[in-house]
């Protein structure tokens, strides 16, 4: 039994941001992450370009200087070691997080290790959990809900589904590769959430006939050689070899319900103190993304990355209270 003050589930920006928080507050902060820090971004496409600026995607006062002001994936994944590297964070790659009981303390038992700590924050975020199709064929090894680079797909007929920037990224990446694209969409227009330096280069992509758009169309089928769609009410039919369904993500609400967690059911949001970021579960603290619940467009690294700041100064007023009462 390993001992820390404080466990943080998930290496992301949101749970190293915590970190570097609690740490400055004298506390030992354990991180646990399954794969190797900020794996979500490492899992991002290979040539993605970050939303926000790379001053906002800053933590623990390590400035994040680009030539251009959008970073790149890699550009991010540098950053991020180096912070770790910087403050010397107590990071446990490879370690996934089982189960965690709360019993004087907190128990948290994992693939490698068991520990006991005052506190737990949890900032797994919901990349790993994709939304599914409910459709017949969505299961089969041709369906990917993660895009990486377009080149295993050359001269070959792709379907992406979706409207929003992961769609809109693969489809551009995937027609530069020499993929035959086509983007079902069940919007009736552009979504307004596309960035808007992507937007046009797409749209004259669109209109010259170089990529296939279907707004007002949702998928009814997806077999072996061929996809069935309803488009404008009509049944169309297309040919395919893959699909990329990026059709957004959920938290891991069954891990945070096991914890004790209160869960929204409407909203997936759990219970939790916006001030403090406490949950019902009292010392167990909610970082990142995963306080947005279904909502994933309302929390990014941007603003997660302060929730760190709110649970250090909740857990050193919770210390300072229980030190006066002993």
């Amino acid at each position: 039994m390993e001992h820390a003050d404080v466990i943080i589930v998930g290496g992301g920006p949101c749970g190293l941001s915590a970190a570097i928080e609690i740490q400055r507050m004298g506390l030992h902060p354990v991180i646990l992450e399954k794969g190797n820090i900020v794996n979500a971004i490492y899992r991002y496409p290979t040539h993605q370009t970050f939303f926000s600026s790379s001053e906002k995607l800053a933590i623990g006062d390590v400035p994040f200087i680009t030539e251009d002001r959008k970073p790149k994936r890699n550009q991010a994944l540098v950053y991020y070691r180096e912070v770790v590297k910087r403050h010397k964070l107590d990071v446990r790659a490879f370690e996934t997080a089982l189960s965690i009981e709360q019993k004087d303390g907190f128990f948290v038992k994992t693939t490698k290790n068991h520990y006991q700590a005052k506190y737990v924050i949890v900032a797994t975020g919901y990349y790993d959990h994709p939304n599914k199709l409910l459709v017949p064929g969505a299961d089969l090894p041709k369906v990917m809900h993660y895009f990486k680079e377009g080149h295993p797909y050359f001269d070959r007929d792709v379907l992406v589904i979706g409207g929003k920037n992961s769609a809109i990224d693969a489809a551009l990446e995937l027609h530069k590769a020499g993929s035959r694209v086509t983007v079902s969409y069940h919007g009736t227009s552009y979504s307004k959430s596309i960035k808007p330096w992507i937007l046009p280069e797409f749209d004259g992509l669109v209109r010259q006939g170089e990529i296939t758009m279907l707004f007002d169309s949702i998928v009814d089928e997806i077999r072996e050689d061929e996809v069935e769609l309803t488009v404008n009410d009509t049944k169309e039919t297309y040919a395919n070899d893959f699909v990329f369904a990026m059709i957004g993500y959920h938290p891991d609400h069954s891990f945070l319900e096991q914890m004790g967690i209160d869960i929204d059911a409407a909203s997936g949001r759990p219970a939790f103190d916006e001030e403090t970021m406490e949950t019902n579960v009292e010392d167990l603290f909610i970082a990142g993304v995963i306080a947005a619940g279904n909502n994933a467009n309302e929390i990014f690294i941007e603003n997660g990355r302060f929730h760190g700041g709110q649970i250090a100064t909740a857990i050193v007023n919770k210390e300072a209270l229980k030190n006066s009462i002993d």
